[in-house]
């Protein structure tokens, strides 16, 4: 949306609630975060690096105002300078005046390996995208959050697999009915970009297993096949173990099986771990109660999420 205001009442993060200012036009725009990944690896080919993202209902909101009488750019909350940089980087392209205020409101923990940072950027590309009035399809997001950091795919309505590196669809692989995730977190918070740079023990054999898995959820979102997902959560979590190990990995395993989940998902560069619950399943309330009391027990904390379908 794009619209324009004038004499609009001055943010709280920019100033005393009595000032105003000229406001040229505000834009506002949101993206979904994801619950880790249904897979994460590496494929034996040039620029392997890939994950399979798992959309999630938890959201960033960005809010984006052109103002000509501010003489620089400013963001709420003070440490989004990613998304702060990429405002720079497109009113730059635009030949646009620099000043403005972003604003970003989100549902989605930060460092936990729900794409919070990946979905503050893609928000923000849309919003100033339509304060400015100017196109901002998927590619040019891509191009442009390629010079930022590695990024999920949560710019595409659907489940992706996708070079989070360097930053490109490979392929969009459809839509999973709903599910709920029941979900802990092991604490701590892990820095997108260092992770990146981690180098990968990842061997040949495990690349062509990865691609044996890349190929089997493919053919389960195809067929909407709930339980074949799950198993290849569980199996890319586990050998994402090498890379960042999850002491509650093995237990949460064991919980989703006494409670009859469909699997288990991590953030494979992040602190969560969840099961998934198939919400169609007649006795879904029971399993899903048993499952939070158990991984309560566990891990002392559980949220509930619940993933996006998109048809």
């Amino acid at each position: 949306m794009s619209t324009t205001q004038t004499a609009a009442p001055v943010s709280p993060a920019a100033g005393p609630a009595s000032a105003y200012r000229q406001v040229a036009a505000t834009g506002v725009s949101t993206a979904f975060g994801t619950f880790g990944e249904l897979l994460q690896g590496v494929l034996p080919e040039e620029d392997g690096n890939f994950l399979v993202t798992l959309p999630v209902a938890r959201w960033s909101m960005a809010r984006f105002e052109v103002d000509t009488d501010r003489p620089d750019l400013e963001v709420w909350p003070p440490h989004k300078k990613k998304a702060l940089k990429l405002t720079s980087m497109i009113l730059e392209d635009e030949g646009r005046p620099a000043g403005g205020l972003l604003r970003i409101d989100s549902t989605l923990p930060e460092g936990k390996g729900l794409a919070s940072s990946s979905a503050d950027l893609v928000a923000t590309a849309r919003a100033v995208a339509n304060a400015l009035a100017v196109p901002m399809p998927p590619r040019r997001i891509e191009s442009y959050l390629a010079r930022i950091e590695p990024t999920d795919g949560v710019l595409y309505p659907a489940i992706v697999a996708f070079h989070h590196r360097s930053v490109r669809l490979r392929a969009s692989l459809g839509s999973l009915p709903s599910m709920a995730v029941v979900g802990v977190d092991e604490g701590g918070a892990v820095d997108t970009v260092a992770f990146n740079a981690i180098p990968k023990p990842f061997t040949e054999a495990d690349k062509q297993e990865y691609a044996r898995l890349l190929d089997r959820v493919t053919r389960a979102v195809a067929a909407r096949d709930l339980a074949e997902a799950g198993r290849v959560a569980t199996a890319s979590a586990r050998m994402n173990q090498v890379l960042r190990r999850k002491w509650s990995l093995e237990p949460m395993i064991a919980i989703c099986e006494e409670v009859g989940g469909l699997g288990v998902v991590v953030g494979h560069s992040g602190t969560t771990l969840g099961i998934l619950m198939d919400t169609g399943a007649p006795d879904c309330p029971a399993r899903l109660a048993a499952a939070a009391q158990l991984c309560q027990e566990l891990a002392g904390n559980v949220t509930v999420y619940q993933t996006l379908s998109f048809h």
